[in-house]
């Protein structure tokens, strides 16, 4: 099933991954076809995974927000990347023709990612899009959760508060607070078989 807009679907949430894991490694093409490997963030003040697809109604309500958060964390040290792990045989608009023009449209000025094996986001126990994972500059998981309390259709404003919030604390030297509340949204479209045990795909 395809998310739209005016499709009523069912929330999928976060897995909400331990705090503390590592960052999986990953070594993925992006829309150039440049490879792009977890390696490449070593050294960053933290790192900002986000699970993301183009068709998504729940990407497409935070996204220029987002891309405008991530221009603000990547100026301040926070490397930024987002994944889509969407098969296009169910999804066919999320391949990377539409990861492009997305990226082209909004403005991205961090990496997008095919997964097309999905195993990286596996890996990662990934669920919905969004599905966001903030890494300290250990590569430790500190915060993973949702942008904010908005949704498409509940007139709540887009603000990226909570998201922002930890990246916040992180650059600040400051704990990250450990209430978090599990990122909503379409499921990853799996192959059969492929979501972890754990994900409804």
């Amino acid at each position: 099933v395809v998310c739209t807009e005016d499709t009523k679907v069912a929330e999928t949430p976060s897995t909400m991954l331990a705090l503390g894991t590592t960052l999986p490694a990953f070594r993925l093409p992006d829309i150039s076809g440049k490879t792009v490997t977890s390696d490449d963030f070593a050294g960053s003040k933290g790192l900002l995974v986000a699970f993301w697809c183009v068709h998504c109604p729940y990407v497409r309500h935070i996204r220029v927000a987002f891309a405008r958060l991530a221009r603000n964390v990547q100026q301040r040290g926070c490397a930024v990347v987002a994944i889509n792990a969407n098969d296009i045989a169910i999804s066919p608009g999320d391949g990377p023709a539409g990861m492009t023009q997305e990226a082209r449209d909004v403005g991205y000025t961090f990496p997008y990612l095919f997964d097309e094996a999905q195993m990286v986001a596996k890996a990662f126990r990934a669920a919905c899009t969004p599905d966001l994972f903030l890494f300290d500059g250990a590569q430790r998981l500190v915060y993973r959760g949702q942008f904010d309390g908005s949704r498409p259709n509940n007139e709540v404003p887009v603000t990226g508060k909570d998201l922002a919030a930890a990246v916040d604390a992180l650059l600040s030297g400051r704990a990250v607070s450990p209430e978090q509340r599990p990122s909503l949204g379409c499921n990853i479209k799996w192959r059969a078989g492929a979501a972890p045990d754990d994900v409804r795909g």
